[in-house]
């Protein structure tokens, strides 16, 4: 049992690392931290503050997307909910941030 023990100690006597080698290690975490901010986190930004203008900009008579994907035109505006008419006498309410996109005026009679 003796003879691993000391062998293992005779291992870690004689490594040593290579000069420099942290500052290597904090460079490289850096790049890789810049890299990702400049890959995932700045576009999603980007998307994020898009998206906040156009609900905010969003007006009676637009014709939208929801997120889960059913187009209508806005009739009614409050400060968190939009209601949508969809078909004649069907109008469905849904929360401001749930508009995906306003699409080009006419779009729906097209459709």
């Amino acid at each position: 049992m003796s003879f691993f023990i000391s062998e293992a100690q005779a291992q870690t006597a004689g490594a040593g690392a290579p000069p420099g080698g942290e500052m290597f290690q904090i460079g490289f975490l850096v790049l890789m931290f810049a890299l990702f901010y400049f890959i995932a986190i700045r576009p999603q930004r980007k998307r994020q503050k898009e998206h906040a203008a156009m609900v905010a900009a969003l007006a009676k008579g637009d014709e939208v997307v929801t997120t889960s994907g059913i187009l209508g035109k806005v009739n009614k505006l409050d400060d968190a909910y939009v209601v949508v008419g969809v078909t004649d006498n069907v109008e469905l309410k849904f929360q401001r941030s749930s508009i995906h996109a306003v699409l080009p005026k006419g779009t729906l009679k097209a459709i």
